[in-house]
């Protein structure tokens, strides 16, 4: 009876805070559209200029491969101080620079052409790169291909028919409305739980409970339960009506399954918060060391650079985040619509880590709270 009115206080108290209900709705409806429209992760319209010294056909039939979606030439220039000057200005990203004898050398199979690109943003530049690499392939077949038609000859190929799984249109957005639906449900549980333990001691309300025959666990219990609800359920939402219903992201999995996990996941991460509110004095340095450690936690989940590709060290500390746990399982079943069978090791993981934050985040309490 006692941790129900303790958790009865804590929901009235976050339903009267209408700023902060209007925040909650705000990360999980504006922030999610935001972070599916406004992080494109393919090349599109990557500016080009053409520093073109032969002015042949044959120059003039590579140039026209460099069409929208994926280039877009903005500029011919005429000397090589001008392919500096708008490269260093940032008003173009390459700078395709086609030599004088290049219908000679293409007759000769010898054709090349250089491209200068810009690398401050290396993985945009990476990937036009490549697109760049694919477009000067397939124009050396079309040369190859027609020289062989003259002759009457047939080449020996090989041909790569790709299918791409679970996202057949390689959409970033799909990629990033969840992504950043997981990010949303990370940071505010723990600034959720953080501020209300951080509230109660400002106030100097937390010691006046604790005098009350309510037990340590109960008020730990009642300042975590209200953000596995709220966030669960804000969670859910989001999915189905961002997620779902606007960037148009297939649901195979259950959306069941995700809302218990996701409540799993959020418990996990409030102990952390829970933590962190032990060891301030104030909401601005919990914003500090949440910010501290939500970086990281982001950077080591997997969401970027895939678990196999990191250093051994960092892959090892990956281990002890429960983000790189809720990612896998998120996109495994939300994506991938696949069953416990195959995302019970994760489910287990999250589990090992929270039971682990919530040993320490329940002594934390104590010791600073306790009678």
């Amino acid at each position: 009876m006692r941790l129900l009115f303790l958790l009865r206080k804590e929901f009235l108290q976050l339903f009267r805070d209408k700023v902060l209900l209007l925040v909650l709705i705000y990360a999980f409806t504006a922030v999610v559209y935001t972070g599916g429209k406004g992080v494109n992760l393919e090349v599109r319209n990557f500016s080009v200029i053409v520093y073109d010294l032969s002015k042949s056909k044959e120059s003039r039939e590579f140039i026209e491969k460099l069409r929208k979606p994926y280039f877009k030439v903005v500029a011919y220039v005429n000397s090589d101080e001008e392919v500096v000057d708008w490269l260093d200005r940032g008003r173009a990203s390459m700078a395709i620079i086609i030599p004088p004898n290049f219908s000679t050398l293409v007759k000769e199979g010898k054709g090349k052409v250089q491209a200068i690109v810009d690398g401050t943003m290396s993985m945009t530049s990476t990937m036009a790169i490549s697109y760049l690499n694919t477009i000067a392939y397939e124009y050396s077949l079309e040369l190859l291909e027609y020289s062989v038609y003259k002759k009457q000859l047939k080449i020996p190929e090989v041909e790569a028919r790709l299918r791409s799984l679970f996202n057949p249109n390689n959409l970033s957005s799909w990629f990033m409305s969840l992504l950043e639906l997981f990010n949303m449900t990370t940071m505010v549980s723990l600034l959720l739980t953080a501020s209300a333990l951080i509230r109660e001691k400002e106030q100097g309300t937390i010691e006046q409970l604790l005098i009350t025959p309510v037990k340590t666990w109960e008020v730990f219990l009642a300042k975590v339960i209200p953000t596995v609800v709220i966030i669960g359920f804000l969670s859910t939402m989001s999915l189905l009506l961002m997620v779902k219903g606007v960037f148009g992201v297939p649901i195979k999995g259950s959306v069941l399954v995700f809302f218990l996990v996701t409540c799993l996941y959020v418990f996990t991460v409030s102990a952390l918060g829970i933590t962190i509110a032990t060891m301030v004095d104030n909401l601005s340095q919990a914003m500090m060391v949440i910010l501290a450690i939500l970086v990281p936690m982001l950077m080591i989940s997997g969401a970027w650079t895939p678990p196999e590709a990191m250093h051994p060290v960092i892959r090892a500390v990956s281990l002890l985040s429960p983000m790189r746990y809720y990612l896998e399982f998120g996109y495994g079943i939300l994506l991938k619509g696949v069953g416990f069978s195959y995302l019970w090791k994760d489910v287990l993981g999250m589990i090992g880590v929270g039971g682990i934050l919530f040993v320490i985040s329940s002594l934390k309490f104590r010791q600073s709270f306790a009678k």
